[in-house]
């Protein structure tokens, strides 16, 4: 049987070369980028709604990407892939990105990195749905990761807005099921899924903004607009591209590890950058959540399934 977390996004090639300069180049790339990512989200919340800077991101981020890939001779995806990449663009993007630039309209950066983190121990229970439970010692892991979700919303920032806890424990468990789901769906192939999912993860993302009604206030600052920039060059295109470019070449664990450094790396910017805080009570949370999701990164790697 397959591990849970082998479960996870697209598919894998667990005999890949992890120690090669691409692997180390990509992992780095996506712990940097996509922990520094919310912080990036809180400055462009200083100008822009949640949601236009979600349709700005993906769709820009989209249709370069796509074009590039068109221009360089990859075939466009099918009528299935474009369906696949529509519900995956929906599940991954507009609600599991979505759902946390909302959130961060008044939860810090650091805490909602945290509670991102929580997406292996989702994806373990909802690798149920497909007929593997957690064993016991990822049920022990489980247990951590979530009883540091309880005391995560203890946290000052939770306990005003504990609607917004809410809202991220949605983005985080609908991205573990999208990638779950993704190994059982037809998909384009190589970088052409992301790009796909991009587009119509912007696409939803502006459906939304304008339901919403979103505006711009004023003119923005050039904080903001940098801050977009950086979403959709390194946030988007680079980062995401390497993530998919990890899913496929390496094992599952290495290429979730993530989970262990984005809430560290994005805990050093807020509080360095931004001036967050966080007290006992939220350093002890974030330390549960990574233990939790540590011991089910470890025992995925002896146990199979599938």
């Amino acid at each position: 049987m397959r591990s849970f977390m082998n479960a996870a996004e697209y598919s894998l090639t667990p005999d890949a070369p992890l120690k090669s300069v691409g692997v180390i180049g990509a992992l780095l790339i996506v712990y940097i980028v996509w922990g520094s990512t919310y912080l990036a989200i809180r400055f462009a919340l200083e100008s822009f709604p949640p949601f236009y800077i979600g349709t700005m991101r993906f769709t820009v981020g989209g249709l370069l990407f796509y074009g590039w890939l068109r221009m360089t001779g990859h075939p466009a995806p099918t009528p299935r892939q474009w369906r696949s990449a529509a519900l995956l663009g929906f599940m991954l993007l507009t609600t599991g990105n979505g759902a946390v630039m909302y959130a961060q309209q008044w939860v810090g950066s650091a805490l909602a990195a945290t509670m991102v983190a929580t997406v292996p121990l989702w994806a373990a229970l909802f690798a149920g749905v497909w007929g593997r439970w957690p064993q016991r010692l990822e049920w022990v892991g489980l247990a951590i990761g979530f009883a540091g979700i309880v005391l995560l919303n203890l946290e000052g920032d939770f306990v005003a807005k504990p609607l917004m806890a809410l809202v991220l424990v949605i983005a985080a468990a609908s991205w573990a099921f999208g990638s779950l789901y993704s190994r059982r769906i037809d998909l384009a192939p190589g970088m052409m899924n992301a790009a796909t999912q991009m587009l119509f993860g912007g696409l939803f993302m502006g459906l939304i903004s304008l339901a919403r009604g979103e505006t711009l206030d004023a003119v923005p600052s050039l904080k903001s607009v940098a801050a977009i920039a950086y979403l959709i060059v390194f946030g988007s295109i680079i980062a995401f591209s390497a993530y998919v470019w990890l899913v496929a070449n390496t094992r599952s664990t290495v290429a979730t590890s993530y989970a262990y450094v984005n809430p560290l790396v994005a805990v050093l910017l807020g509080m360095t950058l931004a001036g967050e805080r966080i007290g006992a009570v939220g350093f002890a949370a974030i330390g549960l959540v990574l233990v939790g999701v540590a011991m089910l990164l470890n025992a995925s790697r002896s146990t199979r399934f599938g």
